[in-house]
């Protein structure tokens, strides 16, 4: 017979919750969304077409997936999805919705979160304003396999703060010398404020492979000159006019014209494998807000 007396029965009940707890904080941070964030050093380099069509391939996959605007103020993802969002950011951050509210749903099942247009405050917004909207949208982790992010060019509070918080980031440049020098300097930054960031680098709207790789080379060396490490070169986008076409019937070039040059691009990106691990240790939301302290 088993000696009971032998045994603290209210540590054991208490060990036993402890593993439960642990197994629940698993099942939470395994169900929890992977995040990409989407930046460039400069405007024009086609940041925002590159996220859409990575949202709607990968919805493709059959995932769960969530592109939010964050070029808040400036967005224009709404527009690329042939959306018209009746909430965006500015609209949480005035409690006149919850994140799960503002959400709008796109091509191929993906939502979409705006981030307003001609909104100041959204365009600069302080640190208080910053940590309010990351709680806001902290729960909208657990209602998606990925989350894209698709942030404004340069280097605003907002951005620098997500890096710091991501494990996964996809620069976009095109071939011209200033656009690869401000991508540089976003590289440099988040390498700074996030040592072991999985960076990936896209050369998009380029003549050819002969400029892309000429470019990826430049990038590459001075990455390794003044940094001691660099990116994965994860490809190219030609320049090709059936991504004008799309925009302009708001459709995503994979969709309107899945086969163009451009298309079968954007396919290849999609499916670059640190996507398909971009999690964190610990919820991505609640990461970025420790970032602003």
């Amino acid at each position: 017979m088993l000696d009971t007396s032998r045994f603290d029965l209210s540590r054991l009940r208490s060990f036993t919750k402890w593993m439960h707890a642990g197994e629940r904080v698993q099942a939470e941070e395994a169900r929890s969304a992977r995040v990409v964030c989407i930046a460039s050093g400069k405007g024009g380099t086609g940041k925002s077409i590159l996220a859409s069509n990575l949202a709607v391939l990968r919805a493709k996959r059959g995932e769960r997936v969530l592109l939010v605007d964050w070029d808040a103020g400036l967005a224009n993802a709404h527009l690329l999805l042939g959306l018209s969002p009746r909430y965006d950011l500015g609209h949480i951050l005035d409690d006149q919705v919850d994140a799960e509210g503002a959400l709008v749903e796109g091509p191929e099942g993906i939502r979409l979160l705006s981030g307003g247009v001609g909104r100041h405050a959204l365009a600069n917004p302080t640190r208080r304003e910053l940590d309010k909207l990351f709680k806001a949208l902290l729960p909208l982790e657990q209602r998606f396999d990925l989350m894209i992010i698709d942030h404004g060019a340069g280097l605003q509070y907002s951005t620098v703060a997500h890096l710091a918080a991501t494990s996964t980031l996809i620069v976009v440049t095109n071939h011209e010398v200033t656009a690869l020098s401000d991508a540089y300097a976003l590289y440099k930054r988040a390498h700074m404020v996030n040592p072991n960031l999985r960076t990936g680098v896209v050369v998009n709207r380029v003549p050819g492979e002969t400029d892309a790789q000429g470019a990826w080379e430049r990038f590459k060396a001075a990455s390794l000159r003044f940094l001691g490490t660099a990116p994965e070169f994860i490809g190219w986008v030609p320049a090709d006019e059936a991504v004008g076409r799309s925009v302009q019937v708001r459709v995503p070039v994979s969709l309107a014209e899945p086969e163009s040059r451009a298309a079968r691009a954007f396919a290849n990106i999609a499916s670059w494998g640190p996507i398909d691990h971009a999690r964190t240790t610990s919820a991505f939301y609640d990461k970025a807000r420790r970032a602003l302290r």
